[in-house]
């Protein structure tokens, strides 16, 4: 890993987080916050790493590609420690909730105990493209409405982390998710992401009670337009691309 900051600490704040609590508010919602995860500093080194060429895979202009307007950039292995050590800590964390909506929806559990094994059976599955991804938004830009799967082995929470102040660093540029609920009219969610701070929220699908127990809400993500100033983010996708 390529140190950004001091150890332990980012992995600190992430065990302080109330997991009981933000699971519950997952299951009513579809997504959650986790409180602060990076001090301003931090963010501040974060965010700085997108004009470092040698950290990163991939380039992904959005426009080129019709997903909206912006351009985000895939990390290559070895990662940045913030990013690293983040996505170590929050695995077994978000591990619980996963098994429990397999349960719910009654489909297989493939997620072992650690992220190494996870990732290991990722790559025997080939996909074995590192899915960490650093988000730079402009005025004007956005993201469509979306979801990161990647492949067959889809791990079904992700966490997205702010790296700017809203209202100072940018204007607009709201997270956005959208759930299709079972035979009614979708559900939109419209947050706006704290400097520092993270939002738990679904790669797919989650359960959602129905007349026959549990059924499967499909859900999307993206990003409303940013009017004024510059929005990065951390995206942290716990599954390999293919």
């Amino acid at each position: 890993m390529i140190p950004t900051t001091s150890p332990g600490r980012a992995a600190d704040r992430v065990a302080a987080t109330d997991w009981a609590a933000l699971a519950a508010e997952i299951d009513a919602f579809g997504c959650a916050p986790t409180g602060q995860l990076l001090t301003p500093g931090e963010c501040a080194a974060v965010a700085a790493l997108y004009d470092e060429e040698r950290y990163f895979r991939s380039t992904v202009d959005m426009a080129r590609h019709r997903f909206g307007s912006g351009r985000y950039r895939y990390f290559r292995e070895p990662f940045p420690e913030l990013p690293a050590e983040l996505r170590e800590a929050l695995y077994p964390r978000l591990l619980p909730i996963a098994r429990d909506w397999a349960a719910r929806l009654r489909r297989p559990a493939p997620w072992p105990d650690t992220l190494a094994e996870w990732l290991e059976l990722c790559h025997e599955a080939g996909q074995t493209k590192p899915t960490p991804i650093l988000l730079r938004y402009g005025p004007g830009d956005w993201n469509a409405l979306h979801r990161d799967l990647y492949g067959d082995l889809v791990f079904p929470l992700q966490v997205v982390i702010g790296l700017d102040a809203a209202g100072a660093d940018y204007t607009g540029g709201e997270f956005l998710l959208v759930e299709q609920r079972p035979r009614a009219q979708s559900r939109g969610t419209s947050l706006t992401l704290p400097q520092g701070h993270g939002l738990v929220f679904t790669t797919r699908d989650r359960p959602v009670p129905s007349a026959r127990g549990w059924s499967a809400a499909p859900v999307r993500h993206g990003v409303s337009t940013v009017r004024t100033g510059r929005r990065h983010t951390l995206g942290l996708v716990f599954h390999d691309a293919a």
